[in-house]
């Protein structure tokens, strides 16, 4: 009877924690489908493509990702980031080519999954996806000009003859579709301070739409968008291999682009949810499954969404069910709304999209490389000024390089050991208190690539409850290394871990100061040795025991 009693319970908790679980899939999947459909239309647009094929991406690319890729809470879709380099494509090639590039791409990137390249995303310096995210930011909003000021002008190709041949048309301005932006902006921004349930963008949009309407204004829309589920179709010439030589360059610019934007959104998730991580390498083989299907059905390259995900993870997602909800609710949402929505004004999207990009850059970062090292803020500015007068691709490309300049500048090597208890732990201390103490020995400067090692330290020893950093021999620090520091703090925080740091250098600690992560750290939480940090964690040590100082 016992017995029994004590396989059913396990039983009955697996039972609960999975309907725990269904109800915040349920509404994490659902909230992040009604942020999705704004988006997943001015994306589209931004890409130079039609609506339809912004919701049908989102559909079969979020559905495919969640099943296949490496992320549990992952939010599939078009994307700023990619519109950036699909409307240079779409222009150049037309939307049946862009197909193959997508194909080519998704394949690029199951490859790259296989071969286990996922990791090297983490080696990416901070300043340079600072740069690069802050570039498409820039280039989305002044993407928007054309449909904030009404004008029916072709597509430019390029960020500076965009620019002007705006502004050598802004006598042709639209006042109505500058006030229909207005009204999007107001209510994306305003609405979430009276109500957090029903997303900002989405009230925007439909205000601006009702608005554009009731009063018959005359302002560019959308158009038709069919009242149906995405349908498998031919790509034509998929088979032209002469034709797939001339797509080999946009294939390689998306799969870099969609990988490194699904692993930081991925790393992102990682940071706002305690359970399952994500596994880099099946991500890249997800996402790039979705990039190949994803055409057949008329969509368009896809990447993980960062503000999607997020959305998701804060409503209660937490497994990869979110992710096909999300993709099932649009599928009934176009079913049902799509007559409504091919009445949306160009400029309700005009207004969504300049909001999320002027959200995207990054002020905190900024900030804190301008207050850290002036050589990294030199660095991000490069990175920022390639992506807005080139490409993507180039800027992180030249972001690496220069990042690798000051990396072998500052020459170096972490050298990080674990130091034996045998040295640090003196006669005295009880056994269970060396067992829940690690100290590790950092010598010279700390770099971006810190972090995960120190994750996986605590995934093979989750029982350490105090983790002793000795720097003494850590002369400086540059802001890769302090945003790793800050990601090992916020790591060892989760898993009720005290991060303990010794024998701090002035330099070190002046940065630490000016971040304001020593604060996060705290001063008690500092030592001039690693002997008085231990005595501060063991205070059964009997005060006569010789202890041999350790620096």
């Amino acid at each position: 009877m016992t017995q029994s009693k004590a396989i059913q319970e396990p039983r009955i908790f697996q039972i609960s924690r999975l309907f725990s679980n269904l109800r915040g899939d349920l509404t994490g999947g659902l909230t992040a489908a009604v942020v999705a459909l704004p988006l997943a239309l001015a994306f589209a647009v931004a890409s130079g493509v039609e609506p339809k094929a912004g919701v049908y991406t989102a559909i079969v690319a979020g559905i495919i990702a969640a099943i296949f890729g490496g992320s549990p809470v992952q939010i599939t879709g078009p994307t700023g980031a990619m519109a950036v380099i699909l409307v240079g494509i779409v222009a150049k090639y037309g939307i049946e080519k862009v197909w193959i590039a997508g194909v080519m791409a998704g394949v690029i990137q199951v490859a790259l999954g296989v071969a286990k390249l996922g990791q090297l995303v983490k080696f990416i310096p901070y300043p340079v996806t600072a740069g690069f995210t802050n570039g498409i930011a820039v280039i989305i909003f002044c993407g928007q000009l054309n449909n904030f000021f009404g004008l029916k002008l072709p597509r430019s190709d390029h960020f500076l003859p965009g620019i002007w041949q705006t502004v050598s048309h802004i006598e042709g301005v639209n006042w109505a579709a500058v006030g229909l932006v207005v009204v999007a902006i107001a209510g994306n921004v305003l609405w979430p301070k009276i109500n957090n349930t029903i997303p900002g963008s989405l009230v925007g949009l439909v205000l601006a739409t009702g608005i554009a309407s009731y009063f018959h204004l005359d302002v560019p829309k959308i158009g038709a968008i069919p009242q149906s589920l995405p349908m498998l179709q031919t790509i034509p010439h998929w088979n032209d291999f002469s034709l797939i030589r001339e797509l080999i360059n946009p294939a390689l610019a998306l799969a870099a682009l969609g990988s490194i934007e699904s692993l930081l959104s991925a790393v992102v998730a990682d940071g706002m949810t305690v359970s399952e991580k994500h596994n880099s390498d099946r991500e890249l083989i997800g996402q790039g499954l979705a990039n190949i299907i994803v055409p057949f059905f008329g969509g368009i390259p896809a990447t993980g969404a960062i503000a999607r995900t997020a959305v998701n993870v804060r409503s209660g997602g937490k497994t990869r069910l979110s992710g096909v909800i999300h993709g099932v609710a649009l599928a009934i949402i176009i079913l049902t709304l799509a007559p409504l929505a091919s009445q949306i004004p160009l400029a309700a999207l005009a207004g969504i999209l300049m909001v999320v990009s002027l959200r995207m850059i990054e002020w905190e970062a900024i900030s804190l490389l301008f207050r850290a090292t002036y050589s990294d803020f030199a660095v991000m500015i490069l990175t920022w000024l390639v992506t807005i007068l080139f490409d993507l691709v180039l800027a992180v490309e030249i972001g690496l390089i220069a990042a690798g300049a000051l990396f072998i500048k500052r020459m170096s090597d972490l050298s990080l050991a674990k130091i034996p208890e045998t040295e640090v732990f003196p006669p005295g201390i009880p056994l269970e208190l060396g067992k829940e103490i690690a100290v590790y020995r950092v010598d010279g400067p700390v770099f971006f690539g810190a972090a995960e090692r120190f994750v996986t330290f605590l995934r093979e020893q989750p029982e350490v409850k105090y983790l002793i950093l000795r720097l003494r021999f850590v002369p400086n620090m540059d802001t890769t290394g302090l945003v790793a520091l800050e990601d090992i703090y916020q790591d060892l925080k989760r898993q009720n871990c005290r991060l303990i740091l010794t024998g701090l250098q002035p330099q070190v600690q002046q940065l630490l100061q000016r971040s304001g992560l020593l604060a996060k750290i705290g001063l008690s939480n500092c030592f001039e040795t690693t002997t008085d940090a231990i005595y501060s964690l063991s205070p059964e040590i009997n005060s006569n025991t010789e202890i041999q100082e350790y620096g």
